[in-house]
C-alpha cells in the first residue's frame, strides 16, 4: 500500500471541501443558471479523491493494531474521523438527483455512523480529562458540522423529521463547543502552527446552520437572518487573521479552509436568490468563481507537495532492535 498507508484522518478534509464546492454549484445552477454537470463533476471528483483516502486509512488502521482506538483518543486527530462518514453524507446529497433510493441509503448509513461517533467522541472527551490546549476548532466537526450536515442531508432525500432531530444536536452542540472554543482561542496560547488553519473551521457552523434551516424551513425567518448576521461577524473575523494565515507554512492543514468558505459561498448565492438585488446572477457567479479558485490553488499547492513528497507524514521510525546478552564463557566464573 506504500505511501498511502501512512493516510491520516484529517487528509478527508480534501473530499469534504470538494463536496462544498460541488454543493455551491448545485445552488448556483438553481439560482443562477450554473450549468448542472460543474456539480455533478466536482462530486465525482469528491468520490475520488474520498475512494481513494478510504483505501489508504484502512491500509492505516489494519496495519497497525490498535490504530484505529488510537486515532479515536488522539487529543488532535480524534475529530477528524467523522469526516469520513460526513463526506459520504453528501455523496449521498449529490446522488439523490440521480438515483434518489440508493442516495437516501448511502445519507442514512452515514448519518447513523456519524451521530454514533459524535455520541462516542463527547462520551470519550467527557472522561477523558482533554488538555485544553490541545483543543482545536476541529472539534466543531463530529456533533456540530456533522448534526448540521446530517440535517440538510436528511431533508434533501425526503427525511424532513430526521431533519429536525440532527439540527437540534448541530445546534446545541454547536452553542456548548462553540463558546469552549472561543474561550481556548481568546484566553489560552496560540494553536501551534500545523493547527493554525483550523480556525478556519470557525465560520462553518454559521452558514452550515443557516443552510440547514433553509432546507427545513425555505423562506426565511428570524433564525435564518440570525444566522446570516452571525455568519457575516465571522467571515469579518476571518479577514483580521488573513495575515496569520499567510505566515503559515503550507499544509494539508490548509483543506480546512474548503468546506468552511463553501458554506459561506453558497449560504451567500441562497440569500441573493432570495433578496433578488439587481446583479444576483452576476455576484453570484462572482461568489463562486473566488471559491473555485481559492480551492483550485489548494489543490495545485497540494500536488505538488505530492510530488515533492512533503504531503504525507513520514513513515514511523523502525523499532529498535532487540537487546541481546552474552552468556559467560563455561569455566570462566564470573
Amino acid at each position: 500500500m506504500g505511501i498511502l498507508s501512512r493516510t491520516p484522518p484529517n487528509f478527508f478534509a480534501a473530499p469534504f471541501g470538494f463536496t462544498g464546492l460541488a454543493g455551491t454549484w448545485l445552488v448556483l445552477s438553481r439560482t443562477a443558471n450554473a450549468p448542472r454537470g460543474v456539480s455533478a463533476a466536482l462530486y465525482v471528483l469528491a468520490a475520488a479523491v474520498w475512494l481513494v483516502l478510504l483505501v489508504g486509512y484502512l491500509a492505516r488502521v489494519t496495519t497497525t493494531r490498535g490504530r484505529l482506538m488510537a486515532d479515536l483518543r488522539d487529543p488532535v486527530l480524534s475529530p477528524f474521523v467523522s469526516v469520513i462518514a460526513i463526506v459520504a453524507m453528501q455523496l449521498g446529497v449529490g446522488l439523490h438527483s440521480y438515483a434518489p433510493r440508493t442516495a437516501t441509503v448511502v445519507v442514512d448509513v452515514a448519518l447513523v455512523v456519524v451521530i454514533g461517533l459524535g455520541g462516542w467522541l463527547t462520551g470519550q472527551w467527557m472522561t477523558g480529562a482533554p488538555d485544553q490546549d490541545k483543543f482545536h476548532p476541529g472539534y466543531l466537526l463530529p456533533t456540530v458540522a456533522g448534526g448540521l450536515v446530517a440535517s440538510a442531508a436528511a431533508t434533501t432525500v425526503g427525511q424532513p423529521g430526521l431533519g429536525r432531530l440532527c439540527f437540534g444536536i448541530g445546534i446545541v452542540c454547536w452553542l456548548v463547543i462553540g463558546s469552549l472554543m472561543l474561550q481556548r482561542l481568546f484566553f489560552r496560547p496560540p494553536l501551534p502552527t500545523p493547527l493554525v488553519p483550523t480556525m478556519a473551521i470557525e465560520v462553518a457552523p454559521a452558514p452550515v446552520a443557516g443552510l440547514a434551516w433553509f432546507a427545513l424551513t425555505p423562506a426565511p425567518d428570524t433564525l435564518a437572518f440570525g444566522l446570516a448576521g452571525y455568519t457575516i461577524l465571522m467571515t469579518l473575523a476571518q479577514i483580521r487573521l488573513i495575515p496569520i494565515y499567510l505566515r503559515t507554512p503550507f499544509t494539508p492543514g490548509f483543506w480546512a479552509f474548503t468546506f468552511s468558505y463553501a458554506a459561506v459561498a453558497t449560504l451567500a448565492i441562497r440569500w441573493l436568490a432570495v433578496e433578488r438585488p439587481p446583479a444576483q446572477q452576476a455576484l453570484s457567479w462572482l461568489i463562486a468563481l473566488l471559491l473555485t479558485a481559492l480551492i483550485g490553488a489548494i489543490a495545485v499547492r497540494s500536488v505538488i507537495a505530492l510530488v515533492q513528497r512533503t504531503y504525507f507524514p513520514p513513515p514511523p521510525p523502525p523499532p529498535p532492535p532487540p537487546a541481546t546478552t552474552t552468556a559467560p564463557e563455561s569455566g570462566h566464573p564470573r
